[in-house]
């Protein structure tokens, strides 16, 4: 039973490394596509975050919780969501630096990931996906905001191909192990 969960769980693995990798081509093929796209995304996420904001501010309120605060949070979330969506040109310029940081953290939870995972076979991939979105972050900080809407998708393209690769691998290296 506990084999069949492992080898669920690698094929999961394997799957979600195939798919980071072709969503990873894709958005180096298109970057420009790609950064615009991820705007909008990130958008409408912030709207439909406030709405469920504003569902959990009535529900907390009758257990007595502040409602101004909830619904203030709710309010936040949908400027954010309309500003992002009304002018995605300059939410590409604000997201390329979000995402610099977020692959800079990414990266440095990614080393420290891989010294935890180091006694299994290619482990060191792990490290080397957690170096390249390091540098990758530091990347987008030293372009930023000059080229913003292209280099975002570039980069994103190639954090998702990158740590896809890494997905797969280890992933297969689960299997193979699972078999011996």
């Amino acid at each position: 039973m506990e084999s069949q969960q492992y080898n669920r769980q690698s094929g999961l693995a394997i799957v979600l490394g195939i798919l980071m990798i072709l969503l990873g081509i894709i958005a180096i093929a298109s970057p420009l596509f790609a950064a615009i796209a991820a705007e909008l995304f990130l958008g409408w996420l912030f709207i439909v975050g406030s709405v469920l904001q504003a569902i959990e501010a009535f529900q907390h309120y009758r257990a007595g919780s502040s409602l101004f605060f909830r619904l203030l949070l709710s309010l936040l979330y949908l400027m954010v969501g309309i500003l992002l969506l009304a002018n995605p040109w300059a939410g590409t310029v604000s997201l390329t630096l979000i995402v610099g940081i977020f692959f800079f953290i990414d990266g440095v939870f990614r080393v420290f990931l891989s010294f935890q995972l180091k006694p299994a076979p290619r482990w060191g991939w792990v490290l080397l996906s957690g170096i390249l979105m390091i540098i990758l972050g530091i990347l987008i900080w030293s372009q930023w905001p000059f080229n913003a809407p292209w280099i975002l998708g570039l980069l994103v393209g190639v954090g998702l191909l990158v740590n896809g690769i890494a997905t797969l691998l280890f992933g297969t290296s689960a299997l193979t192990l699972q078999r011996r």
